[in-house]
């Protein structure tokens, strides 16, 4: 029996979380398990996304997804497979990211979750919180974060 049936990943588009795709899709091929790559957004137009990215550089992805869902699946979902892993199923979700995790964990009854570590040592995610440190806290699965900066 495989250590993992169902595995989630969250991707904003960024290469510290495209790292942690191609992370997980190794630990998927390894286990046979069925890889889930999600990615939280926000519908945003141009300007204010533009705005957001002056103001908050490589932090604006927490404010409103670093790119449009389907070119950042499109994209993880190309790494995983030059990376090994078979059985891909891709996932764009509206909202913020941890909570979108947990969705997509549930729905899938999935068994691991995968993220990357950006943010865990920053001021910004000590005051208001990391993606990996709050996935950890709060999705009931293993986690798995993977060093990504």
């Amino acid at each position: 029996m495989a250590a993992y049936n169902t595995i989630v990943v969250g991707t904003d588009g960024s290469d510290s979380s495209l790292a942690a795709v191609e992370r997980a899709a190794r630990v998927a091929a390894d286990s046979a398990a069925t890889l889930v790559i999600a990615c939280a957004y926000y519908p945003a137009d141009k300007d204010k996304f533009d705005k957001a990215q002056d103001v908050l550089g490589d932090e604006a992805y927490q404010v409103m997804g670093s790119a449009p869902a389907e070119e950042t699946l499109r994209t993880a979902r190309e790494r995983a497979l030059k990376v090994g892993a078979t059985s891909i199923e891709c996932t764009a979700v509206v909202g913020d990211p941890v909570d979108s995790l947990r969705k997509v964990v549930k729905k899938h009854a999935a068994d691991l979750l995968v993220v990357g570590n950006r943010g865990l040592n920053t001021l910004t995610g000590r005051i208001l919180g990391s993606v990996p440190s709050e996935a950890a806290r709060k999705t009931g699965v293993d986690v798995l974060i993977v060093h990504t900066t």
